[in-house]
């Protein structure tokens, strides 16, 4: 946690219901947007006690994919626009996405257009393996989003 909150006071909504799907309906090695959004929905936001779901971080209809091309492309909506835990959000839906997923799909995650202040260098970020891996080589980085993550199994 941050000692001064970016967003003090951020809008919390209601969460969706989960939807149930009947076995025998869906592939266990299909993915789509549903699968994706149910794996990161409950992803705690670093700076609240709220899940990016509840705060509108993202929804389902922000994520596509793509199967013939083994694509995920997520894109998230910060709550301000000069959000500096944007790239720490953007880490955790990176983390639990290889946790969740078969490698061979190619993960895309970027910020909403005119969402953030520094949205090239936000997706820039995001997006290039070597400085996601440096990144998360940093023990303190790490805990957090293993801090957010955790907290999403509940």
């Amino acid at each position: 946690m941050t000692l001064g909150l970016i967003n003090a006071n951020p809008v919390v909504h209601a969460k969706k219901e989960r939807i149930v799907r009947a076995e025998d309906n869906h592939a266990a090695d299909a993915v789509d947007s549903l699968d994706v959004f149910d794996s990161v929905r409950d992803i705690r936001d670093p700076e609240h006690p709220y899940s990016l779901e509840q705060l509108s971080v993202l929804s389902e209809e922000s994520i596509t994919v793509d199967k013939k091309l083994g694509r995920i492309q997520i894109t998230f909506t910060p709550t301000v626009q000069h959000c500096s835990m944007a790239t720490v959000i953007g880490l955790c839906l990176r983390v639990k996405l290889l946790q969740s997923f078969p490698l061979h799909f190619k993960v895309d995650i970027n910020v909403s257009p005119g969402s953030h202040a520094d949205e090239e260098s936000v997706n820039k970020q995001l997006n290039d393996k070597e400085r996601v891996a440096a990144a998360l080589e940093n023990p303190s980085l790490r805990q957090l989003v293993d801090e957010c993550l955790c907290s999403s199994e509940l």
